[in-house]
């Protein structure tokens, strides 16, 4: 049976060491390499398989449906699928952990295995790192980072990136080293390097942040799935922001629980048109992409009235979000009062937008500026503007004082 990945992550596979580092921007196929060769290799001969992660609540949260997709793909018919585990015939059984809420002794009791990949790197905290590594300590056993970089002191890029060692193999892939680079992510892509190469660096490219200090969002916020409320009974909150010339127009659903702030869904497009236009999204059918939308009250950004009122006229509950001196800043510190921020995976540029949404930097001093800069902020807006009631109320009783 024959696989196909890119060259580059071929090479770096064949070399023989104990740890592998593949890191880059999106795109490049990372994961999907080491989940069909991790395949592969299950099949010849009996492996035991740790697939971990920083966070996972759930199996969803796993490489586990990736792998049995490519189980399908491939036709590996002697792998066993479950919804828990997946296990070949021959012996070889795949474990699924998320170290952040595993016990130190549950970690330590894995025994006997022969490959661990760590997907998602970028997110491994110093303690799970430490705790880790000598635990994977078989004969001839491999440890597999892939990971997109973000910060360089995160502890997985600052230990097998920044540092060389003798049995670590590094090898940074992009989108461009990959020939089978999906042409539904090559648009984004492009534009991103045409209109903010800054962004097209990190996303693409795999360049760590700069200034990593100065994100606004830094430690509050992490991606993982969860399961979304029934909005039949439970209340989730929408903000929308308007798209000006190349920026997008776009829609945010969030929901909160037990002082942790969830977004589940985003709508963003760039070119909306508020009336139905041939080969263009209009406002009416970009919202819809999210439900609830007719439902719920959306606060959405006030300073298009006209355009507020014709997203009424369609359907909508819709409201301008009432603003005051110094809301951008006081929206922001209501943000950050949560516990924590959990971003879905699918809502790529959220994610994408907490990354890189910061504060000025002195490019003469490196010092970090109390000033917000105006850029990659449109779903950090409507996430405001969702949040509009709750801010006002904050800030009420703040100014009793």
């Amino acid at each position: 049976m024959q696989i196909q990945i890119p060259e580059k992550i071929y090479k770096a596979l064949s070399i023989t060491g104990r740890t592998l580092c593949l890191y880059g921007g999106r795109g490049s196929a990372k994961s999907e390499s080491v989940a069909r060769v991790l395949l592969f290799e299950g099949d010849k001969s009996p492996k035991r398989i740790l697939c971990c992660r920083e966070y996972q609540n759930s199996i969803a949260d796993s490489v586990h449906s990736l792998l049995k997709d490519l189980i399908l793909e491939c036709e590996f018919d002697n792998y066993i699928v479950t919804e828990k585990y997946i296990k070949h015939k021959n012996g070889t059984e795949f474990l699924f952990r998320g170290l952040k809420k595993e016990s130190v002794s549950s970690i330590k009791s894995l025994n006997k295995i022969s490959i661990c990949w760590v997907e998602e790197a970028q997110y491994i905290s110093r303690q799970s790192l430490d705790i880790l590594i000598p635990t994977i300590r078989e004969d001839n056993s491999k440890i597999i980072f892939t990971m997109n970089p973000e910060n360089e002191d995160d502890p997985v890029y600052d230990d097998y990136v920044l540092e060389d060692m003798d049995d670590v193999i590094k090898c940074n892939v992009n989108w461009n080293d990959n020939p089978w680079f999906p042409e539904v992510l090559r648009n984004k892509m492009e534009w991103d390097r045409a209109n903010d190469i800054d962004k097209y660096n990190h996303i693409w490219c795999g360049q760590c942040l700069k200034h990593s200090a100065a994100q606004i969002f830094r430690s509050k916020w992490v991606v993982y799935e969860f399961d979304s409320p029934n909005i039949k009974f439970d209340e989730v909150y929408f903000g929308a922001d308007w798209g000006f010339a190349n920026d997008p127009t776009c829609l945010i659903r969030c929901f909160i629980r037990e002082n942790t702030l969830f977004i589940d869904y985003e709508a963003w497009g760039i070119g909306v048109e508020l009336d139905k236009v041939p080969g263009k999204v209009s406002v009416e059918e970009l919202f819809e992409q999210i439900e609830g939308s007719r439902k719920f009250m959306i606060k959405a950004d006030n300073s298009r009235p006209e355009t507020i009122s014709y997203v009424g006229r369609k359907g909508f509950r819709i409201k301008g979000a009432k603003k005051w001196q110094g809301s951008v800043e006081d929206g922001i510190s209501f943000l950050r009062s949560f516990d924590k921020i959990v971003i879905h995976p699918r809502c790529t540029h959220t994610i994408d937008e907490f990354k890189l949404y910061s504060y000025k930097v002195d490019p003469k001093t490196d010092e970090v500026l109390p000033i917000i800069v105006d850029k990659h902020n449109h779903l950090c807006d409507s996430l405001r503007y969702s949040m509009d009631g709750m801010v006002k109320q904050r800030a009420s009783i703040l100014d009793r004082f």
